[in-house]
């Protein structure tokens, strides 16, 4: 077997091995979408209240918790953001979901998560286009669009910046066997 330090889960044949706490549920839920189907999985993890399950190939990365915020008001816009990542998402349009005033807002978000509203958007349609393209067969411009980049060269870069490298070498990656 070989050792990757960068998957939360690896198959090797009969042998299954997990990175870490949250990453069973990911290899738990894997288990039974090879052994049972995708639908049983998808209904399994609506039971354990998960979100999506997370594709072994993919690195241990996510943007909501990298953000941590402490208050209700600065998480419902962050979630807000996520939900609506098609849109510009503008200071004044957070702030509304946080029922804050935009220069309230502003003050917060940067006290709370440690970054600019536009650094952590940007950072929530990385996770966003990830997940896309390790789950989807989606074309590289539909992903940028979908994920709420203007094109696919503003997705590129962001790519470089998070992972170090461009959408299309996470792709392959995360099809790896």
């Amino acid at each position: 077997m070989r050792i990757d330090q960068d998957r939360i889960f690896t198959n090797d044949g009969s042998i299954w091995t997990t990175a870490g706490g949250a990453a069973c549920l990911d290899l738990g839920l894997a288990l039974i979408e090879n052994d049972l189907g995708a639908e049983l999985a998808r209904s399994v993890a609506r039971e354990l209240i998960i979100y999506h399950r997370r594709g072994g190939g993919q690195s241990q990365f996510s943007a909501l918790l990298e953000m941590s915020p402490k208050s209700d008001r600065i998480q419902m816009a962050l979630t807000y953001a996520r939900e609506n990542l098609h849109k510009p998402l503008t200071v004044p349009e957070l702030a509304e979901a946080a029922r804050l005033s935009p220069r309230q807002f502003s003050r917060a978000f940067q006290a709370e998560t440690g970054q600019s509203r536009a650094k952590a958007i940007e950072h929530l349609r990385v996770e966003a286009a990830r997940i896309l393209l390790e789950q989807s067969r989606h074309p590289i411009d539909v992903v940028a669009r979908q994920s709420g980049f203007s094109d696919r060269d503003h997705m590129r870069r962001a790519f470089v910046r998070a992972f170090g490298q461009p959408p299309q070498a996470l792709r392959r990656m995360a099809r790896a066997p």
